[in-house]
């Protein structure tokens, strides 16, 4: 729960909507009277532990995971991007499945926008010869300034941006 940054209503489910250049949480009565599009930013994922990886007792080694070392992240459309992967070859989900040696359901889930394993993203890099992980690119940031009398609304922000 958090608070509309639109119309302020609190204790409110929010989403992150693309405003002008900007990114903010939005509650749904306001996506949807607003007709606002969902922010297309890039799946991250945290930073694991170094030196750990999966199970339950926290005691494996990792074994050079892609999405743990906070290099790379997954790209916003991995999703289409296999999907259409998948189509070109003229694969079904079942084919692709035998040819990775996952189950199905795995190839379900990653077409439709669950995170694959790092294992299962390097298999379907190589089989597909795409790059479903990049490089993390740092956000822009720029210095707001302010009068003193007030401080910086919303609508002041999206003016600077543009």
């Amino acid at each position: 729960m958090g608070s509309c940054e639109i119309c302020g209503a609190e204790k409110v489910g929010t989403r992150k909507v693309v405003m002008g250049r900007a990114d903010v949480s939005a509650c749904t009565r306001c996506i949807d009277s607003m007709n606002l599009e969902p922010a297309a930013t890039p799946i991250t994922k945290q930073q694991a532990k170094p030196g750990l990886s999966g199970g339950y007792s926290k005691t494996g080694r990792s074994h050079g995971a892609i999405m743990g070392r906070g290099e790379k992240e997954l790209v916003a459309d991995f999703s289409s991007q296999v999907t259409k992967a998948r189509e070109r070859m003229g694969l079904d989900k079942r084919q692709l499945a035998m040819k990775l040696a996952e189950k199905v359901n795995v190839i379900q889930a990653v077409e439709a926008g669950k995170w694959p394993t790092d294992a299962v993203i390097l298999k379907l890099e190589r089989f597909f010869d795409i790059e479903l992980m990049v490089a993390i690119v740092p956000e822009e940031t720029s210095m707001v300034g302010q009068a003193p009398e007030r401080g910086l609304t919303l609508g002041d922000f999206l003016n600077l941006q543009e």
